[in-house]
């Protein structure tokens, strides 16, 4: 089975249904046969690279809030995270186009070091003093997740690369309905819109997988004869 998780690593509800998506999954019993595949989606596409600025003016602004409403707002974000675990810093942390982060990304795919580089993405985003948005902190990241120092500097140098894949990702979230993230896909099945609560994951994964392999029905007649370990009935 494959699922397929379109996210941006500026949204903090991708960064807390990733966790409990994968706590779900762990409740799975085919866990081992589920394929997990990343794609990109940008939050804040028209926003100019390089701009970047702090988190709550950010929110103040977009959603027509007071920067203490913002504040609050990021509170409560801050509170989901920690419940799954997770590190988060409610204020101090910077916003800014994600375009470059989601072409590494794709270069980690093509390496198969895409889940290692997505969660340092989202923990150095949400959890850290530093501003993944530095593309000194960004390369630093890629490398520690795996990958090789001078391709990543390549990537980075030549706006061109992976971006049919970040584009080609967009276009299909797009042919499927997908405007808000995160949003999972089970296998062509099913569409999970936002961060659910881990069970609901589980029972997604579970009716994905018995539809896939649907149990065999046996139909029987009055006239069913057969052997089995005893013998073979006799007609009468």
């Amino acid at each position: 089975m494959r699922v397929e998780i379109w996210s941006d690593i500026a949204c903090p509800w991708c960064y807390i249904g990733k966790a409990r998506f994968e706590k779900g999954l762990a409740e799975f019993a085919h866990r081992d046969d589920v394929e997990v595949v990343h794609r990109s989606f940008e939050l804040d596409p028209g926003r100019a690279r390089g701009e970047v600025g702090p988190v709550i003016p950010m929110l103040a602004k977009k959603y027509g809030r007071t920067i203490e409403e913002a504040r609050a707002m990021e509170a409560n974000v801050a509170s989901n995270a920690h419940a799954e675990g997770l590190g988060y810093l409610a204020d101090g942390r910077d916003h800014g186009n994600t375009f470059d982060i989601h072409r590494l990304l794709h270069l980690a795919k093509a390496r198969g070091r895409q889940s290692e580089l997505l969660d340092l993405a989202y923990r150095t985003n949400f959890a850290e003093e530093r501003s993944v948005f530095d593309p000194e902190v960004l390369a630093d990241i890629a490398v520690r997740a795996g990958l090789d120092a001078a391709e990543v500097q390549a990537v980075l140098g030549d706006e061109n690369a992976y971006a049919d894949e970040v584009r080609a990702d967009e276009r299909e979230a797009a042919e499927l309905g997908a405007n808000a993230v995160p949003f999972f896909v089970l296998d062509r099945r099913y569409g999970i819109s936002g961060g659910q609560p881990a069970e609901v994951f589980t029972q997604a994964l579970e009716q994905a997988w018995q539809e896939r392999t649907p149990a065999l029905k046996t139909l029987t007649g009055d006239d069913a004869e057969a052997c089995g370990p005893d013998g073979c009935e006799v007609p009468r």
